[in-house]
């Protein structure tokens, strides 16, 4: 209950505060917050180093001061989506090169739109869904029912379907036989339900779905990322599908489809790790006491 409790007073400060002033009151909690989580401090370093093995610790250090701001905001955004419209949508995300989703689309199979958890993911989804686009996302369900319940809710009270994880098989397959979209995270397999594969060089596991779904029904993986600007806007990106000619053994078909996927998802974060929001250690060689730590 207390989860629940600091999530909803969370939002009644987001929802009765100017943008700015929420953003600020936001950051100056992350920053105490910051001071004392010395878990997931260790686990972004560590993170951090395993992606930019030749940075300084300066450099990383900064970086990780960012990811924890950045993230701050994610969820003061997060809890305003009771104030978006179609009309802002299209004011503050403007969409590029959403002709590479719609023409997608048009082909009849669904959409697999590939994502991580950076930018802000969340946002992108129901921006899609407020501008009518038939769109889920499969979410992982939080321990806390209440907690679960009040996450869900902000996401289809504009429009977005929520898939549970332990059903999003055949939902997945059932929106993309629909011609439906269907967004997936690529950057993180649960419970080491996946492929192990290398990640930033790297063993992981990373998940099979956007690949699997794809080679089963013929639907378009176009990947999608909503990025903050420094003016604190968006960009919601579409890059071009990605292409793949399957050659009918499955597995390996599975495998390097998956290896494109996952190229795609590595740029991103190689260009925007002040915006990946991972504060579990991602790889098991990415020890954080491998790491010198600091608060500073």
């Amino acid at each position: 209950m207390i989860y629940y409790l600091i999530y909803k007073l969370g939002a009644f400060v987001a929802l009765h505060l100017p943008l700015k002033i929420a953003y600020r009151f936001a950051i100056f909690l992350s920053d105490i917050h910051y001071l004392f989580a010395d878990k997931d401090r260790a686990n972004v370093m560590a993170n951090l180093k395993a992606i930019f093995p030749d940075k300084s610790l300066p450099e990383i250090r900064s970086i990780r001061r960012k990811v924890f701001r950045n993230f701050a905001k994610y969820l003061v955004d997060f809890f305003r989506f009771s104030l978006l419209d179609e009309e802002n949508i299209k004011t503050v995300i403007p969409i590029v090169n959403k002709n590479h989703l719609d023409e997608s689309l048009a082909k009849g199979k669904g959409v697999i739109t590939l994502t991580a958890h950076i930018g802000n993911w969340e946002l992108g989804g129901v921006a899609l869904a407020l501008l009518g686009y038939s769109i889920g996302a499969v979410a992982l369900p939080h321990r806390h029912k209440s907690v679960d319940n009040f996450f869900n809710y902000q996401r289809e009270r504009k429009g977005e379907i929520v898939i549970p994880f332990g059903r999003a098989a055949r939902q997945c397959l059932n929106l993309l036989h629909e011609n439906k979209i269907i967004a997936l995270a690529g950057d993180r397999a649960f419970n080491e339900i996946g492929i192990l594969t290398n990640f930033f060089n790297l063993p992981t596991y990373l998940p099979e779905g956007p690949a699997a779904f794809s080679l089963k029904t013929g639907a378009a993986i176009v990947p999608g990322f909503i990025i903050r600007k420094p003016d604190d806007t968006f960009n919601l990106v579409f890059e071009k599908p990605i292409e793949f000619n399957p050659s009918g053994d499955k597995e390996k078909d599975t495998i390097q489809l998956l290896l494109k996927c996952k190229a795609l998802i590595e740029d991103y974060i190689r260009r925007y790790p002040e915006q990946w929001f991972m504060f579990r250690k991602f790889w098991a060689e990415a020890k954080p006491k491998d790491y010198t730590d600091s608060i500073i």
